[in-house]
């Protein structure tokens, strides 16, 4: 990956000077920070409680039906929640979202912190949670470009997965302090989080309006998915990656290997949950500075491939320090497929149709992560959390291969530009 000259493509100081722009990479960041911590004291709480009168491949199924919770609304909401940030003003729409997770969290503090936390409970706010996810991710995904000059664009895709990748190290890690002392205190750090999201979003002094193409909303909601299904390069790339993540999504399993696998503690569940985080922001500090200039097709395949290879690695790993690295491995490799996707797809979406072209691929990826958490508490049911890791790792390398036979496009594609 050679360094692009300076005239094609401006320096990463060059983002420096867009104010807007880092006001909405801090509010990514603390964002992000605090989904982490929350996704880990969720996932912690649900399996303990579980485990008071479940067994172990039950208690994993619970904990996977935290993403099931999370996917269904993602489903139903996303493409109405794409078509409204290409009509609304999309500051307006996150600051919306940042509201309904502000409460989800709330309850979540409150409730533990009385000692009425429950399964039935958790699944509810994680199902409140997704309908607020699935209006944010399209809205956040439109607005970032409509703050950077184009030209900026790959770099600060680059800088915009960094922030989430290094909060994804330190949430995690946070997160099983914290709840190692108490989830309730994880859940209230999160609240302050939120705020402080939503408070850099009305920073932002950029007007987040789109302009809005004519027509009824099913009209639009249409016209999007007639883009995506059009654009073979595009269903392509966000098709690979739903199939790979839902299979491949061991990490929806990481209390199970923690607490009776590993036996490392709500301490090491942390430590494991950094560990995808820290392989990918050491790729996204490398594509930040040294963007993919040539071959992008075969980097995502080879990333998609490689991060197969790691969840099997992570599978049969007995050793905390082996899994983490199995883990940065398979973190890293997601990172370079994730980048190599979201440039593509951003730099031939017009901006009129960013929030439905956002609202698709968000339905993709949370299939893959959500449902993925689905499918790994499933097939742990029947082949236990070790054969249901190793069962995904292996899939994720079979999908990789019929991928790229099946899309030649793509896999021939080369610049970023």
């Amino acid at each position: 990956m050679a360094e692009p000259n300076s005239d094609s493509v401006p320096s990463a100081r060059a983002l420096l000077k867009e104010r807007d722009y880092l006001f909405f990479w801090v509010s990514r960041w603390t964002g992000g920070f605090a989904a982490q911590i929350q996704s880990v004291a969720m996932g912690w709480q649900m399996y303990a409680l579980a485990r008071l009168t479940h067994s172990v491949k039950e208690s994993s199924f619970l904990v996977g039906m935290i993403g099931l919770a999370a996917f269904i609304p993602v489903f139903l909401l996303t493409l109405p929640a794409g078509e409204t940030a290409d009509r609304y003003d999309r500051k307006k729409v996150l600051l919306f979202c940042y509201a309904g997770e502000v409460a989800t969290v709330l309850v979540l503090a409150v409730e533990t912190w009385r000692h009425e936390a429950s399964v039935p409970m958790l699944l509810i706010v994680g199902f409140l949670f997704g309908a607020a996810r699935a209006f944010f991710n399209p809205a956040s995904t439109a607005l970032g470009p409509m703050l950077v000059p184009r030209p900026l664009l790959p770099r600060s895709i680059a800088w915009n997965s960094l922030a989430w990748q290094t909060a994804s190290i330190i949430g995690p890690a946070a997160g099983g302090f914290l709840v190692a002392t108490s989830p309730a205190y994880a859940y209230f750090t999160t609240f302050v989080l939120y705020g402080v999201a939503a408070a850099c979003t009305l920073a932002v002094r950029k007007s987040g309006q789109p302009v809005v193409n004519p027509g009824s909303r099913w009209e639009l909601v249409k016209e999007g998915l007639a883009y995506v299904w059009n654009q073979k390069i595009v269903f392509g790339a966000i098709s690979l990656d739903l199939f790979a993540v839902l299979l491949g999504g061991a990490t929806a399993l990481l209390p199970v290997f923690a607490r009776d696998i590993l036996h490392v503690g709500p301490q090491g569940f942390g430590i494991l949950r950094s560990g995808p985080a820290i392989g990918a922001t050491v790729v996204a500090v490398l594509l930040a500075a040294n963007p993919i200039r040539k071959k992008a097709g075969l980097f995502m395949f080879f990333g998609v491939g490689t991060f197969g290879l790691a969840t099997c690695v992570f599978a049969v790993s007995r050793s905390l320090w082996l899994s983490v690295a199995a883990l940065a491995v398979l973190g890293g490799a997601d990172m370079l497929s994730v980048y190599v996707r979201q440039t593509l797809v951003q730099l031939v979406t017009p901006d009129a149709m960013r929030g439905r072209v956002a609202a698709v691929s968000s339905v993709f990826i949370g299939a893959s992560n959500e449902l993925g958490e689905f499918e790994s508490g499933v097939v742990a049911r029947f082949l236990g959390p070790v054969g249901a890791a190793l069962f995904g790792g292996v899939g994720a390398v079979i999908v990789t291969g019929v991928w790229a036979f099946l899309f030649p496009a793509l896999r021939k594609a080369d610049r970023l530009e």
